[in-house]
C-alpha cells in the first residue's frame, strides 16, 4: 500500500465507496465497509504533514491527542495554539446522530438550506425503544410508535445523504466502534458518550446538533484547545479488576468536572493488559468526569479488534503510521494521575453520581452506615459502556457458576447487547441462553433503562430501593424515574454477582453463596474470550444506504404532528443591554441537563421544541422553597410550573434568565437543554461554571452563558430579583460583562459575569444564534 493511501474518498451521493489502494480489498472487508455511509474518510499523510507543521511551530514533544486534534486543523500553519485557551479551528472526519438528537439536527441542517451533507454521516436509531418486556416485543412495539420519527429521520437521511441505522442496529457508540472508528480518526457525535471511540485511538468528541450542522455543511469545527490529563497505567489487570474499575476510579478522583476542557489520555506499560472494547469502556465514562474526550495509543489489541471486524487493510495502513498514533516520548501532561492495574480493585460508584467511588468490598459498610438499601432490586448489564462481547462473556461465566450449583438471580436481572451483531454472536455462542437461564431478560439492541427507557413496575415512585448497573450515568431519577432509586454503576461482573447476591453486602473475592441445596461456594474469578474465536454474526442487515440520486425524495413535517416540528428561526439581538430580566428559578446544588430536560418519557418530544420545552427545567431543585417545577410568577404572585411561568414571561415581553451552581448542564450533550430556555424567553443563564457541551450549545443558540467572576456572588441574587446585564455594546473576547441586580426593595447592586465567546461566538450572539449567522454567511 503506497504511503499516499487514502481510506476512503469523500464520495459522496455515488452510492458506493471508492477505496484509493492498489491492492484489492478480501471480501470480507468489502462486505464490512459497504455499510460506510458515505464512507469513512482520513488521509494518514495529510495528518502526518500537519503534525510535522505543528511540532516544528511549538519544538516540543506532542502528546497523542495532540496529534490527532492538530492534524486535523484547518490551518495548521496559522492556527494559534495554546492549551486550554485559544479556539482551533478543525475539520472533523464525519459525524454521527443518534436518533434522539438527530431530530433536531437534521431539522436544523434543513434550515441551512443546504442540499447535501459535506462529510459522511450517520443516523443510529437506539434511544426511543422502551425496555418493557423483552426484546423483539419491545421493539416492534418502538416501531409501531415511532414511525413518524423514524420515517422522518429515514427519508431526511436518504435525501440529504447520511446513513441511517434502522431501530434494533444497537447503540450508536457499539456501531461506531464495529464500523467507523480507527485509529487517528476525528468523529464528533451528537452524544455525551461519543468518546467511546477512543477505545480504537480515535478522537470521537460528544456535540450538539448544531455542532454537527456546522461539520455537515463543510464549516471548520471550533473547539477550545483541550488541556491534556495523562493516566498512566502500569501492572495487569487480573481477576474481578475489569477495566470499568479504571475509569470509576478516575471519576472519583478527578470527581465529576474534574476533566472539563481537557482530553484524558491513558498511557503507560499497563495499556496492553486492557481489550480494545475495554479501553472504549474506559473512555465512554470518561464523559462523566467533564472530559472533551478519552483516549488510548493504537496497539496490538486495537489491530487484532480491526482484523475480527472486517478492517484489516485500514490496520495494515495504521501500522505504517504508527508513530503518528502514539505520543511522543518526553511529550507533557498538564496532570498525571498515576494507576497500577496490579493493585487496582473492584469499585462501585454512587449513589446519585458517578464520581462517589468505592471500593466494592466496602460498599455493604457504607450503605448500611449512610442508610442506603441493602437489597438490590434489579441488576442491570449492558449499555453503550459495557456490552462488548467480552463482557457477556465474563458475566455468563459467573453465571454459569451459579447455574451449576442451581442457583439462579435473586435481584431481577436485565442484559442489554450493544448491537446487532452482539446479539447474534452471543446467542450463537451461548451466551445469551446462559444469562437467560440465571434470570435475565435479554432487551432490544439500544439504549434502554441507561436513559431512562424503562417501563419499570417492581416499586412504586418514591419507594426507596437499589439498583447496580454497568451504565455509566446514576444520576437521580435517571434510569426510571423514582428520585428514591439508589442507582450504582459498576463492571457487569460485579452487576451479575450482586444480582446473584441479591445484596450490596457482598464481596465476590471473599464472600460466598448458598445453593438450594444448602452447600457454600465462592465465585470463581470471571473468564471471558476478548473476542470470539469464529468471526462475528452480522445478524440481521440494519442499514439504509442513502440513494445516489434524491432529488425527487420529499422530507414531510405535518405541521399538526406533536413529535416533528420544523424550526423558526430566533431573534436576533437588537442591539442594547438585556435589562430587567426576571430571575426565572435560582437552582441549588446539582443542576445536569437531566434536571434541564428530561429524558425516559420526554424522548417522544425531541423532535418538537414547543412541546419538549414542557420539561424545562421540571427537575431541578428550587433554592427558594427546595422544590422541584415549583416557581414564583413575579408577574402574579401565584406559585406554577417552571416552563408555565416561562411561558408567561415570554406571553407577557419579560425576559428572564437562570441563576445556578456548579458544573451546571453536566452529562448529556442534548441541545434541547439550551434550545428550550431559548425558545421560552431565556436570554442568560449565570452560574458559578459550566459543562463544556452545554455552554457550547447555549452560545449557538444565541444565549449568553455567563460566570460569576466571585462565585460568592451567587449568594448575592435572590429569587424575586430583577437583573440587567449591561456592557453588550462592547461585547468582545475576554471582557467581562456586568449585572445589575435589582433587589425587590428597590436597592441596587452590580456584580462582575466572565465569559468566554470569541469573536465568531459574539457573532452567533448577534445574529440570534449559529444556525442565523450561518444563513448570513451564504
Amino acid at each position: 500500500l503506497s504511503l499516499n493511501y487514502v481510506i476512503t474518498s469523500l464520495a459522496l451521493g455515488t452510492g458506493a465507496r471508492r477505496f484509493h489502494v492498489s491492492a484489492a480489498f478480501s471480501a470480507k472487508a468489502k462486505v464490512a465497509m459497504s455499510r460506510f455511509e458515505p464512507g469513512s474518510s482520513i488521509n494518514y499523510e495529510k495528518m502526518h504533514e500537519n503534525i510535522n507543521i505543528v511540532r516544528k511551530r511549538l519544538n516540543r514533544p506532542l502528546t497523542l491527542s495532540e496529534k490527532i486534534v492538530y492534524g486535523h486543523l484547518d490551518d495548521p500553519v496559522g492556527q494559534e495554539i495554546d492549551r486550554g485557551r485559544t479556539y482551533l479551528r478543525l475539520r472533523p472526519d464525519r459525524v454521527a446522530m443518534q436518533d434522539a438528537t438527530a431530530q433536531m439536527a437534521m431539522l436544523q441542517f434543513i434550515s441551512s438550506g443546504l442540499p447535501k451533507v459535506a462529510v459522511p454521516s450517520t443516523i443510529h436509531c437506539d434511544h426511543l425503544i422502551e425496555a418493557q418486556i423483552g426484546g423483539a416485543q419491545d421493539l416492534q412495539r418502538a416501531k409501531e410508535v415511532n414511525q413518524e420519527v423514524y420515517n422522518f429521520l429515514a427519508s431526511a437521511g436518504a435525501k440529504y445523504g447520511v446513513g441511517f441505522w434502522k431501530p434494533g442496529s444497537g447503540i450508536i457508540h457499539q456501531i461506531i466502534l464495529e464500523n467507523y472508528a480507527y485509529p487517528g480518526v476525528m468523529l464528533i457525535g451528537t452524544d455525551s458518550h461519543t468518546p467511546n471511540g477512543g477505545g480504537l485511538g480515535s478522537i470521537c468528541i460528544g456535540v450538539g446538533g448544531a455542532d454537527a450542522v456546522d461539520v455537515m455543511a463543510g464549516i471548520p469545527w471550533e473547539l477550545k484547545c483541550p488541556k491534556v490529563i495523562g493516566v498512566r497505567l502500569t501492572g495487569t489487570l487480573s481477576g474481578w479488576t475489569s477495566p470499568k474499575d479504571v475509569i470509576l476510579k478516575v471519576a472519583g478522583i478527578l470527581t465529576v468536572k474534574g476533566g472539563t476542557g481537557a482530553i484524558v489520555e491513558y498511557h503507560g506499560p499497563g495499556v496492553d493488559s486492557i481489550s480494545c472494547t475495554g479501553m472504549a469502556t474506559i473512555c465512554n465514562m470518561g464523559a462523566e468526569i467533564g472530559a472533551t474526550t478519552s483516549v488510548f495509543p493504537y496497539n496490538h489489541r486495537m489491530r487484532t479488534y480491526l482484523e475480527k471486524t472486517g478492517r484489516a487493510e485500514i490496520a495494515s495502513v495504521a501500522d505504517q503510521f504508527q508513530d503518528d498514533l502514539v505520543p511522543d516520548p518526553g511529550c507533557e501532561y498538564d496532570q498525571i494521575i498515576e494507576i497500577n492495574l496490579s493493585e487496582l480493585k473492584p469499585h462501585i460508584n454512587g449513589p446519585f453520581t458517578p464520581d462517589l467511588a468505592h471500593p466494592v468490598s466496602e460498599i455493604g459498610a457504607v450503605a448500611k452506615k449512610s442508610g442506603w438499601p441493602l437489597e438490590v432490586k434489579v441488576g442491570l448489564i449492558g449499555s453503550c459502556t459495557n456490552s462488548s462481547y467480552e463482557d457477556m462473556g465474563r458475566a455468563a461465566s459467573l453465571a454459569k457458576q451459579a447455574l451449576d450449583k442451581g442457583l439462579k438471580c435473586k435481584a431481577q436481572f436485565t442484559v442489554t447487547p450493544g448491537s446487532e451483531q452482539i446479539r447474534a454472536t452471543i446467542e450463537r455462542d451461548g451466551y445469551a441462553k446462559i444469562l437467560s437461564d440465571v434470570g435475565g431478560i435479554v432487551l432490544a439492541n439500544a439504549c434502554g433503562p441507561c436513559i431512562g427507557q424503562w417501563d419499570r413496575k417492581d416499586v412504586k415512585k418514591g419507594e426507596k430501593n437499589t439498583i447496580v448497573t454497568s451504565f455509566n450515568r446514576n444520576f437521580t431519577a435517571r434510569n426510571d424515574a423514582n428520585p428514591a432509586t439508589h442507582a450504582f454503576v459498576t463492571s457487569p461482573e460485579i452487576v451479575t454477582a450482586l444480582a446473584l447476591a441479591g445484596t450490596l453486602n457482598f464481596n465476590p473475592e471473599t464472600d460466598y453463596l448458598t445453593a438450594p441445596n444448602g452447600e457454600k461456594f465462592k465465585l470463581e474469578p470471571p473468564t471471558g474470550d476478548e473476542l470470539p474465536s469464529r468471526d462475528f454474526d452480522p445478524g440481521q442487515d440494519t442499514y439504509q444506504h442513502p440513494p445516489a440520486e434524491s432529488s425527487s425524495i420529499k422530507v414531510d413535517v405535518n405541521p399538526s404532528s406533536n413529535r416533528l416540528q420544523l424550526l423558526e428561526p430566533f431573534d436576533k439581538w437588537h442591539g442594547g443591554d438585556l435589562t430587567n430580566m426576571k430571575v426565572l428559578i435560582k437552582v441549588k446544588g446539582k443542576c445536569t441537563t437531566d434536571h434541564i430536560s428530561a429524558a425516559g418519557p420526554w424522548l417522544k418530544f425531541r423532535g418538537h421544541l414547543d412541546n419538549i420545552s414542557n420539561n424545562l427545567l421540571i427537575g431541578a431543585v428550587n433554592i427558594e422553597n427546595d422544590g422541584v417545577n415549583k416557581v414564583k410568577n413575579q408577574l402574579t404572585g401565584e406559585y406554577g410550573g417552571v416552563p408555565d411561568v416561562a411561558r408567561h414571561y415570554k406571553a407577557n415581553g419579560v425576559n428572564w434568565v437562570v441563576v445556578g451552581d456548579e458544573n451546571y448542564g453536566e452529562g448529556s450533550s442534548r441541545e434541547h437543554a439550551a434550545l428550550e430556555p431559548r425558545h421560552l424567553g431565556g436570554r442568560a443563564i449565570i452560574v458559578k461554571s459550566f459543562a463544556r457541551i452545554h455552554e457550547t450549545n447555549l452560545k449557538k443558540q444565541g444565549l449568553l452563558p455567563l460566570t460569576f467572576a466571585d462565585p460568592h456572588d451567587y449568594n448575592k441574587i435572590r429569587p424575586d430579583d430583577s437583573i440587567s446585564i449591561t456592557g453588550l455594546k462592547s461585547f468582545a473576547p475576554g471582557k467581562p460583562l456586568t449585572a445589575v441586580i435589582t433587589h425587590i426593595n428597590g436597592s441596587q447592586e452590580s456584580i462582575s459575569l466572565n465569559h468566554t465567546f470569541n469573536e465568531t461566538q459574539i457573532e452567533w450572539f448577534k445574529a440570534g444564534s449559529a444556525l442565523n449567522r450561518m444563513k448570513e454567511l451564504q
